[in-house]
């Protein structure tokens, strides 16, 4: 023990890894600022300086040493990202060739995701033509073949039913490819920064499923492991989920659970499910993200370690705490691996490793040291990970468990030795279960940690954190990991273990469903800024150190700003718009002093998706927002796509629509009809309804045209501030609507227009917008989408009038303030960076 305990430790002063480290993180924090990329031969320069700096840091004196080792390493590190980033953004597709009708020909390179609309896979492009001729592609790109229609698409794609796509197959189709181009609002999650770390560079769609066109050319042995991961799913499939039904029954969900777990296929999952997990806070255990990975190896460390402690003479050869370092590193990184190896599992299982082979190594660093060596090495292999939060939340999580002392509380107490059969059997009694008690205190205090660590960091992504967590992770994690894991992964070789495992994953979905039930299951906060945000990270690893309470309770100022926060407000008498980015529809936020109203919820992408869950709710939960009024234009589904969800998320706000008396929402109790002459005053500012007339509503025939032609009844809202500045919105009115507006002489003119029918040809005539003579026209509408928005006829009338036309697709969440109404906000300027997708050039091109 003694000759375990004495490793040799090197003075700190002479120790290179704080600089070099912290130069690493420095390095990488500062080339993912960058709003475009420069020219690759300005990164080879200074990568050369990096060096040299580095280089001339080994002949300096002490002091200068560890600033220079700093500076040289942050520049070095700078440039290689950039290098990588230059040489990526040059392999992008050519916008000419975005619509296109291509022909790829390649390798199924992932297995297919399966969805309520198709199959979704990755293709390695191995060649592509365009009419005849050869074009160059990106190496990895993004298909969906559709069996069906699509909610709200952008595009019409010809449906592909009866194609099925194994990994390794290689193929020929005709696709049209676009560039990755997702939403952009405040809070929202980033899908161009993800596509680029995942590698992609265009997604698209097999344009039919003609053998003549969509072709199986050969079947090699390349992709094992996808094979593999999707004969076990289909198999799973098989036998728990086709035979009962679909993904609406209780055993079915429990078989897409058992399918996540299993093979990483989280669209097996019901979407109702996600939504136990996250109020639960135990999605992190069906996802396959880095926390997940950390806590599989953590448990296989500990239960390899206990069962090679068990034989003597292994121990003799290697020590058990190595063993199970290795062990459960080996064993996280096989499942990883079967699980489909996406980046968070890759960036895991680097970060574990170092940390593994520097305990082994036997010396005894600094904690600080250990997790910026880790910390670095996983920036150097993925330097776009710093920007996940599975990045976080993982080295988190490392932290808690390999750095806490509570290993020392898992060993049992000594136990003296008893002689008797009676007496032996009461002591074996006794000291089972103290080995419990023990066992349950270690996890409770684990687990306590991680909950009290985790929870502002959780705040501070996600705006929001489980109340039940603890205690649902305290058995799910046990549950999940010893039972339900095992019985799962024994069905691969005997699958009746499938249907025991189906009833633990039941088990555990019901458990989750009570506690989920449970009044104020999930506390969500305001979002708070940057500094407050990581003041509370803060707060929460001290709470977590094993430092005398008193110290630990000043941690509370650290978090309490991020507890009290609230984002600023419009004054009264004034109000501010956010035109939302929620691609082919559209969706308004109207903010005063004390009060909100959405306009329209956005469109519906599927059966299982839409704006109103994915956009909507999180970001006005982002924002603090409870919902006064939510105004519904028509009942056209890129308006109305998302209103369930935000209905649902603030049951006490009221409806407005202009929807046919039947609709269920206008059956809710909750809803009343849009009729022009309604107005109402909020903090000084006033809204008007300007149509449709009640005398639509009063005749039968018309009332049925509210379902047949929708646009025909859009609601319009006026807004006015105090001080004479005004915002239109006006639905999917049509230019007969508009002279009929104009004969009632019902619009004046505003500032701010939200564009009629996305821009469409049928709308926005000259007389209209000589009437409102905006000075923005905000157009909402999806990149590439089917249907030309905004006409170009359309976009000229504007312009040629002086109007300054904002897409969304350029600009993103557009943000007007009646207090500053010659500026316009736009979130795609504001976060710029170079991964992030422009259609006035490259990647590295100019912003708005």
């Amino acid at each position: 023990m003694q000759a375990a305990l004495h490793v040799r430790a090197t003075p700190y002063r002479f120790w290179p890894v704080t600089p070099l480290m912290c130069g690493v993180l420095l390095g990488t924090a500062v080339q993912l600022q960058q709003r475009h990329l420069w020219w690759p031969v300005v990164y080879g320069l200074l990568l050369c300086a990096g060096v040299a700096l580095t280089a001339w840091s080994a002949m300096s004196r002490w002091r200068v040493r560890q600033i220079a080792l700093m500076v040289g390493c942050a520049v070095g590190v700078f440039a290689l990202a950039g290098l990588r980033s230059a040489d990526f953004a040059a392999a992008a597709m050519a916008p000419e060739l975005e619509g296109r009708d291509l022909t790829v020909q390649g390798m199924v390179a992932s297995m297919p995701q399966v969805r309520d609309y198709g199959l979704r896979f990755r293709f390695e492009v191995e060649r592509a033509t365009l009419n005849g001729q050869p074009v160059a592609m990106p190496a990895l790109i993004e298909l969906t073949s559709y069996t069906r229609g699509l909610y709200g698409t952008d595009e019409a794609p010809a449906p592909t039913a009866g194609l099925r796509f194994v990994p390794g197959e290689r193929w020929q189709f005709d696709v049209r490819l676009k560039a990755p181009h997702g939403s952009s609002n405040p809070f929202g999650f980033d899908y161009e920064l993800w596509m680029w770390e995942q590698g992609v560079q265009a997604t698209g769609y097999v344009r039919s499923g003609s053998p003549a066109v969509a072709q199986r050319l050969q079947r090699t042995l390349a992709h094992p492991v996808e094979r593999l991961r999707q004969r076990v799913r289909d198999a799973i499939r098989a036998r728990l989920w086709e035979p009962r039904g679909d993904s609406k029954g209780g055993e079915p969900r429990a078989a897409g659970l058992v399918v996540a777990l299993v093979t990483g296929d989280q669209q097996a999952i019901a979407r109702e499910d996600w939504a136990v997990f996250r109020v639960t806070g135990v999605a992190h255990l069906v996802s396959i993200s880095g926390l997940h990975i950390t806590m599989f190896a953590w448990l296989a460390m500990r239960f390899i370690g206990r069962l090679w402690r068990a034989a003597p003479a292994l121990c003799l050869r290697l020590p058990g705490q190595h063993a199970g370092a290795v062990g459960g590193v080996w064993l996280a990184a096989a499942y990883a691996l079967f699980s489909g190896w996406g980046v968070p599992a890759q960036r895991t299982i680097f970060m574990l490793t170092i940390m593994v082979a520097l305990r082994i190594a036997g010396r005894r660093w600094p904690w600080t040291h250990v997790w910026l060596l880790a910390c670095a090495g996983v920036l150097l292999w993925d330097p776009w990970a710093m920007l996940q939060a599975g990045f976080w939340l993982s080295f988190v999580a490392v932290g808690i468990l390999f750095a806490s002392d509570v290993q020392e509380s898992l060993a049992a107490p000594a136990q003296p030795p008893v002689r008797g059969a009676v007496s032996g059997a009461v002591s074996g009694m006794v000291s089972g279960a103290r080995h419990l008690w023990h066992w349950l205190r270690a996890q409770w205090q684990q687990q306590w940690l991680i909950t009290v660590a985790l929870t502002p960091l959780t705040l501070l992504l996600f705006g929001q954190v489980s109340v039940v967590g603890l205690v649902a992770n305290m058995w799910a994690i046990p549950w999940v990991t010893l039972v339900v894991l095992p019985v799962a992964f024994l069905g691969v070789v005997w699958s009746p273990a499938w249907d025991a495992a189906a009833w633990a994953a039941h088990v555990f979905l019901q458990v989750l469903q009570w506690l989920a039930a449970l009044p104020m299951a999930q506390a969500t906060l305001v979002r708070a800024p940057l500094w407050a945000a990581l003041a509370a990270v803060m707060g929460g690893v001290v709470l977590a150190l094993r430092w005398p309470w008193q110290l630990r309770m000043l941690a509370l100022v650290l978090i309490v700003p991020a507890l009290w926060w609230q984002h600023p407000r419009p004054a009264t008498g004034r109000f501010e718009v956010l035109a939302v980015d929620v691609g082919q529809g559209q969706a308004a936020l109207v903010r005063t002093a004390t009060h909100s109203l959405l306009f329209d919820a956005g469109p519906r992408y599927s059966a299982v998706s839409d704006a109103g869950a994915l956009t909507l709710v999180p970001l006005l939960r982002a924002l603090g927002e409870l919902l006064d009024l939510v105004v519904l234009s028509h009942r056209d589904s890129d308006h109305t796509g998302g209103a369930a969800a935000v209905l649902a998320a603030f049951p006490g706000a009221a409806v407005i629509g202009a929807l046919e008396p039947q609709h269920h929402i206008m059956q809710s109790g909750q809803a009343s009809l849009c009729v022009a002459g309604h107005t109402w005053s909020w903090d000084g500012v006033r809204f008007t309804i300007l149509h449709p007339y009640p005398e639509t509503w009063g005749s039968l025939h018309l009332r049925d045209v509210a379902a047949s032609r929708p646009n025909r009844v859009s609601c319009v809202l006026r807004v006015d501030d105090a001080y004479g500045r005004a915002a239109l919105m006006v639905g999917d009115i049509e230019q007969m609507q508009e002279r009929d507006l104009l004969a009632r002489n019902a619009i004046a003119p505003a500032d701010w227009l939200l564009v009629p029918h996305h821009g469409s040809k049928s709308s926005s005539g000259a007389p209209f917008i000589d009437a409102v003579q905006p000075r923005f026209a905000i157009v909402q509408a999806g990149y590439r989408n089917r249907y030309g928005h905004p006409a170009p006829e359309v976009a000229a009338r504007y312009r040629e009038r002086g109007v300054a036309l904002v897409e969304t697709v350029d600009c993103g969440a557009a943000l007007w303030r009646s207090d500053r109404p010659e500026a316009i906000e736009c979130q795609r300027d504001v976060a710029r960076r170079y991964w992030h997708h422009s259609r006035r050039g490259t990647r590295a091109g100019q912003g708005l």
